[in-house]
């Protein structure tokens, strides 16, 4: 097995749908120009409120991806 180096990445994904699609968008976008992704980390979820009802969520999250050989 070889020594791997990671590069950690910061997104935010967004989605009128839930916080769950806004870390899948994120995801989906970032794997479309980058490879070997391997792992995210959410650190901040939000939100924007109009009449009482949650319309659209942001989360920020960290992703680790492996470095090529």
């Amino acid at each position: 097995m070889n020594d791997h180096v990671y590069k950690l990445i910061e997104l935010t994904g967004s989605s009128r749908q839930s916080s769950d699609d806004a870390i899948r968008n994120a995801i989906a976008k970032a794997g479309v120009t980058l490879h070997n992704l391997h792992w995210f980390q959410v650190t901040e979820t939000r939100g924007h409120i109009e009449g009482a009802q949650v319309i659209h969520w942001q989360v920020t999250l960290k992703v680790g991806l492996r470095l090529d050989d």
